[in-house]
This record gives C-alpha cells, sequence and structure tokens, in this order.
C-alpha cells in the first residue's frame, strides 16, 4: 500500500503512527518532493469515490493565494486534475492506496475498515 503525504502535516504524522502501531508495511511518499500525476489523480478519484473537489487541500496556503474557492466552479474535471497534478501541496492528504480503495485525509475510523 501506499502512503502519500507531508512529513511536516500533523495528521499526516497522526496517521504514520497509526499504521506503524497496527504493523501495516506500507511505501512512504512526500507529496511535496513528487506530487501524484494527472493520471495517478484520476485512478484516486474513481477508486476513493469521491468527488474532484474533495481532493484540494481547502485549508493550504497555495489553495487560499491561488483563489481556488472561486476558480473551482467554473473548471472542467480534466482542469482541477491537471491543476492538482502541478503542486502535490494542493492536494489533501494523507491518502492512503490501496489495490482497491483510496482514502484521502485520516480518519481512523474509515482506516480501520480498510
Amino acid at each position: 500500500m501506499l502512503f502519500v503525504n507531508y512529513p511536516k502535516c500533523g495528521t499526516c504524522q497522526k496517521a504514520r503512527k497509526y499504521l506503524e502501531e497496527k504493523g501495516i508495511a506500507f511505501e512512504d511518499r512526500n507529496i511535496k518532493e513528487q506530487n501524484p500525476t494527472a493520471d495517478e489523480l484520476k485512478k484516486w478519484i474513481e477508486k476513493s469515490g469521491l468527488p474532484i473537489k474533495k481532493l484540494f487541500n481547502t485549508s493550504g496556503m497555495l489553495y487560499r493565494q491561488m483563489g481556488l474557492k472561486d476558480k473551482l466552479p467554473d473548471m472542467s474535471e480534466q482542469e482541477m486534475i491537471e491543476l492538482l497534478a502541478t503542486d502535490g501541496m494542493l492536494v489533501k492528504r494523507p491518502i492512503l492506496v490501496t489495490e482497491d480503495k483510496v482514502l484521502v485525509g485520516f480518519k481512523q475510523a474509515e482506516w480501520e475498515q480498510v
């Protein structure tokens, strides 16, 4: 399983601790150093079952600086995916990618089911 995170993010640190305490093996990926590609994002959105807007890190500085709250409603899904692929800091994290499921954000009860 793939654990996509930003090491300085408090929620990501909680998620990592959870995985380690459960003894779950994972591939670690720093989203700032290796942001997701458009193809990866398309697959992840499909597997997560979430609307694409839920993959945006709405509390991030970059999101606010770019004024995306006002721009997203006028963008197509493809434009949003391409925008997310430009910078990992736009993407909500952590992301846990398994063979058949993708979890976005850390909700312990949700993660326990996977």
